[in-house]
């Protein structure tokens, strides 16, 4: 007679799942836990070959390349019809597209104070709440704040597209149309630049 039919194994079998039952029973943790053990079994198992589908907008473009005034930066808040919902936020002097981080900057979000203006004080003084409507040469800030602001810059330009310069009053812009793109690089050279008014700080 094989092992198979031995019932004293066929008893050691029944009181080993008897045991395994009563220690998955024995608490709501152990129920739980089970449950979560077989769940993920399940999904390695049989849901491998499954992909999730996210409906993910697809990407915006690059924004053409332009130095903009702060009444010109103002429409770039996300809920101008004008801007096309584009989202842009300007950072020592340069100005930045964050569209696609507008969960932060847009409407509703935590940063949306920064959204369409300059938000180099605001960061430098940890605050978010709206800016000034008028040009602000962060002269007055401390050399611990410009290193704030700057480091912030170096964060917007490896996260986001750089779209040109912040235009002081007076200040014309210049025009990206013509330039190829070894001009084009070399202008956001120029732009790695802070404004003059935060460098004399920065001396100080």
């Amino acid at each position: 007679m094989g092992l198979d039919g031995d019932p004293g194994l066929e008893e050691t079998e029944a009181s080993m799942i008897q045991w395994i039952w009563t220690e998955i029973s024995s608490s709501y943790l152990n129920i739980g836990l089970t449950a979560a053990i077989l769940y993920l079994i399940y999904k390695i198992l049989f849901q491998k070959d499954e992909e999730p589908v996210f409906n993910a907008e697809p990407p915006t473009p690059p924004m053409k390349k332009q130095d903009m005034t702060l009444q010109q930066l103002r429409q770039y808040d996300g809920e101008s019809e004008a801007s096309g919902g584009r989202i842009c936020v300007a950072v020592n002097g340069k100005i930045f597209d964050v569209t696609k981080g507008k969960r932060f900057y847009g409407p509703g979000g935590p940063y949306s104070g920064f959204a369409g203006r300059d938000a180099s004080r605001g960061l430098a003084t940890f605050s978010v709440e709206p800016v000034s409507d008028d040009y602000d040469d962060l002269s007055d800030l401390k050399p611990s704040e410009m290193e704030q602001v700057q480091e912030w810059e170096l964060q917007f330009s490896e996260k986001y597209d750089l779209v040109g310069k912040l235009l002081k009053p007076g200040e014309e812009s210049r025009s990206y149309s013509d330039e190829s793109s070894e001009d084009s690089d070399g202008s956001a050279e120029l732009l790695e630049k802070p404004t003059e008014g935060a460098g004399d700080k920065k001396d100080d």
